[in-house]
């Protein structure tokens, strides 16, 4: 694996953003840092509303929920009328009442912060999402966790993404589907890719994304 010349322009934009992306990741750890619980299952709400939808219109539905209080107490029907942004809004507004469900003890009280405190490390809290969390697969597991500071080791691979890993000759092609199997072979090249860069895998996630949407956001 080398550096081919689309790095290079890829290269030129991270010396140009590479504070505000680190500053924004250093936002992202703070949220972990300083967060509550309530916080922290904003966070995980909002990655289940990521897949085919825009992360503009997700965090927009998830903080009008957060904030007229219906995320942590509203019923499914009440839930759903605020997910016309995203697409599949009523699998949406079911996986997130489970999840409130799932993440909250028997008080009713959210531990979802303690609750990923309690699990050692990053890849054993990711592949509990992916094994317990309805709607939650690699790609959004690794979001929640790079958006609560957790990213420097894991990738998300998204369509984007994975059309910037061909473009620098970390892969041959997307494939059609991602499996566990090569989901996890495309991360150890990304990583490998990274190490070669002196990128992080955070970094190099935010700098991709700015190139293709020209922001640097969640």
């Amino acid at each position: 694996m080398k550096k081919n010349e689309y790095f290079n322009e890829v290269e030129e934009i991270y010396n140009d953003k590479k504070l505000e992306i680190n500053k924004r990741l250093e936002e992202f750890k703070e949220i972990w840092e300083k967060g509550s619980n309530n916080d922290i299952h904003v966070e995980l709400s909002f990655c289940i509303l990521t897949p085919q939808s825009k992360a503009r219109n997700a965090w927009s539905a998830i903080t009008k929920l957060r904030d007229n209080g219906l995320l942590f107490n509203g019923a499914e029907k009440e839930i759903v009328d605020y997910l016309n942004v995203v697409r599949f809004k009523n699998n949406k507004a079911k996986f997130l009442v489970r999840l409130r469900e799932q993440m909250s003890n028997e008080a009713g009280k959210l531990i979802t912060k303690n609750f990923f405190e309690s699990i050692p490390t990053v890849l054993e809290r990711r592949d509990w999402i992916v094994s317990n969390i309805k709607g939650m697969a690699f790609k959004e597991a690794g979001h929640f966790l790079r958006n609560v500071g957790f990213g420097q080791e894991i990738a998300i691979l998204d369509r984007h993404i994975l059309r910037n890993l061909v473009r620098l000759g970390v892969i041959d092609e997307i494939p059609k589907s991602l499996t566990k199997k090569l989901y996890l072979e495309i991360e150890e090249r990304m990583k490998e890719f990274c190490n070669l860069c002196e990128i992080r895998m955070d970094e190099l996630d935010l700098l991709l994304w700015y190139k293709e949407a020209g922001e640097i956001f969640k």
